[in-house]
């Protein structure tokens, strides 16, 4: 399948919807209309008795220290094809826009995470669905054995699996569409605040662009929510700010990390040594930091060459366009010399026949 006309697009269906999760879009139970319901197949959450609200989409259990426990979600395909649903379990990260993802990505683990949801809670990896019929999905969890303060949450990704030799034969966009399914794991109601630790600030590219990341963590078991993040650039020694941006309503997952990006503006990277100025606030609570930093030769180098907007610039071989005008203009004037010459003999020749008449 050729990538350059071929765009994978995952929209995902959250079923999440109140405490520390997203805006709730919710499947259609028992649907088998594939418009109303494009991921294929439809679910129901079976809430057990140690569910905490009975009227949210998502999972919120209150545990004890040791507990083993199975909840359930069923699975309905209602169409005349088996289905195989693809089950991924998921601890909930931040990423560098400040929304909670519940799927799979790629951000390490915080190093304040003691438990990993993916270790609590173990299902299979894959459920098949016959047609028209129901499948209960199992997932067992398993609590610390000490009491914990505060919330492990993720999430319980499920998508239907696509035969991807079929998809070779394909052309132009494709969707593909999972629900989401949150889980918040509590033990006591012992009120935790979250808090915000810097780890560090270095250079990097988003998207192809050269950046500055300044990288910190919540290090506490609970959702920080309405955070605003304002960070400066500064060369060390400089009041001049040459970088800045400001980020609000942003959201932190329990015990994550956030790469919090700042963009170059298309500008070249430069080595040197320079210092951020951050500031982070969350109703009454604020942090601050300030960090210095270097960015090396090797790395302004490195990123430079990776920025595509840069490339693209460089990409102008002036002494190229140059020598290819420059040959023109001489070709011009070949050209023009040889039509010259070429009337002034024939304009001879005609002279010379007069003369012979």
């Amino acid at each position: 399948m050729n990538k350059r006309w071929i765009s994978l697009m995952i929209g995902l269906l959250y079923i999440v919807g109140l405490g520390g999760f997203a805006t709730s879009t919710y499947a259609e139970e028992g649907s088998s209309d594939t418009n109303a319901n494009p991921a294929g197949f439809s679910y129901k959450v079976m809430f057990p008795e140690n569910q905490r609200d009975m009227t949210i989409g998502y999972f919120d259990l209150r545990m004890s220290p040791g507990q083993q426990q199975t909840v359930q979600i069923e699975l309905a395909n209602n169409g005349g094809v088996e289905k195989t649903v693809e089950v991924s379990l998921n601890g909930a990260k931040t990423n560098g826009n400040g929304v909670i993802e519940y799927g799979p990505i790629a951000i390490d683990n915080d190093a304040s995470l003691k438990y990993d949801f993916k270790d609590l809670v173990k299902g299979p990896e894959t459920v098949t669905l016959p047609p028209g019929e129901v499948v209960t999905l199992d997932l067992a969890i398993t609590m610390p054995e000490v009491s914990y303060d505060g919330v492990i949450s993720g999430g319980i990704q499920l998508k239907e699996k696509i035969d991807e030799e079929a998809r070779k034969g394909q052309t132009g966009l494709i969707n593909e569409y999972a629900f989401l399914i949150g889980m918040m794991l509590t033990e006591t109601d012992t009120e935790v605040q979250p808090n915000l630790e810097l780890n560090q600030v270095y250079a990097g590219t988003n998207n192809a662009r050269n950046t500055i990341y300044v990288n910190f963590s919540n290090v506490e078991a609970e959702y920080l929510n309405a955070l605003t993040v304002e960070a400066q650039i500064t060369k060390q020694g400089s009041e001049d700010v040459i970088y800045d941006t400001k980020k609000a309503n942003m959201r932190v997952a329990p015990n994550s990390m956030v790469d919090f990006p700042i963009s170059m503006n298309g500008e070249r990277m430069e080595p040197g040594d320079y210092h951020a100025r951050v500031v982070a606030t969350a109703g009454d609570r604020s942090w601050e930091w300030d960090q210095d930093f270097t960015i090396t030769d090797e790395e302004a180098d490195k990123f430079n060459k990776q920025d595509v907007q840069l490339t693209q610039e460089q990409g102008i071989n002036w002494l190229l366009v140059g020598l290819i005008v420059g040959g023109g203009l001489v070709l011009g004037g070949v050209l023009f010399l040889i039509v010259y010459l070429n009337r002034k003999k024939k304009k001879k020749q005609r002279k010379t026949k007069k003369k012979r008449k």
